[in-house]
């Protein structure tokens, strides 16, 4: 039972060290909706001439 406990005691000292690194950067790029040159426009903006 004492080696168990031993073992993981080591272990958790073992990967008390670790750390994790996340990229800067979001993996997901939103690009908007609307507007002139996307091909939608809602309604009621073509008539006001946003379109």
């Amino acid at each position: 039972m004492k080696r168990i406990i031993f073992a993981l005691a080591v272990a958790a000292g073992a990967l008390a060290g670790c750390a994790v690194y996340v990229p800067a950067e979001p993996a997901v790029v939103v690009q908007p909706q609307g507007g002139p040159g996307n091909g939608f426009c809602p309604p009621g903006q073509a008539k006001k001439g946003n379109c």
